[in-house]
């Protein structure tokens, strides 16, 4: 298999990211608030494989200081062959230069993450809109 990898999102499915989204598991996000989110993001790419799209990833930068990667979705039938490892190298890649790069990752994968050379923030903090199910879900302390 051959895939492609392109960081132009014009003639994206919007709805299909939701699905892939709702189907890797990484919860419920519609289509236009996926739209909003990876066009207002300054670094993004996607990967097809045959015209479907199989994964997405973006980063939100201030093109000096601080670029936070976020949105790493890869559907399940081709989790396990690096393409994740790849999506989030090319937005590291993307995002040299910057003072920062920072993470966000589902509870569970900091393995992964890790393994791409991340590490262990002890100040940072987050707002969530819903706090008590950010703490159920562990991602709140």
């Amino acid at each position: 298999m051959e895939f492609t990898w392109s960081s132009n999102f014009n003639e994206i499915d919007w709805n299909e990211l939701s699905e892939l989204f709702r189907i890797a598991p990484l919860g419920q996000k519609s289509a236009k608030h996926l739209e909003l989110v990876f066009n207002s993001s300054l670094f993004k790419f996607i990967v097809m494989d045959s015209g479907k799209l199989i994964g997405a990833g973006r980063a939100l930068a201030d093109g000096a200081d601080c670029a936070y990667i976020c949105d790493i979705v890869i559907h399940p039938e081709y989790q396990g062959r690096g393409l994740g490892k790849q999506l989030v190298n090319k937005l590291i890649d993307a995002s040299s230069g910057h003072s920062k790069i920072i993470m966000y990752a589902k509870p569970g994968k900091e393995g992964f993450y890790l393994g791409l050379g991340f590490k262990f923030m002890t100040t940072a903090m987050a707002i969530f809109q819903n706090q008590p199910l950010a703490v159920k879900s562990g991602v709140l302390k």
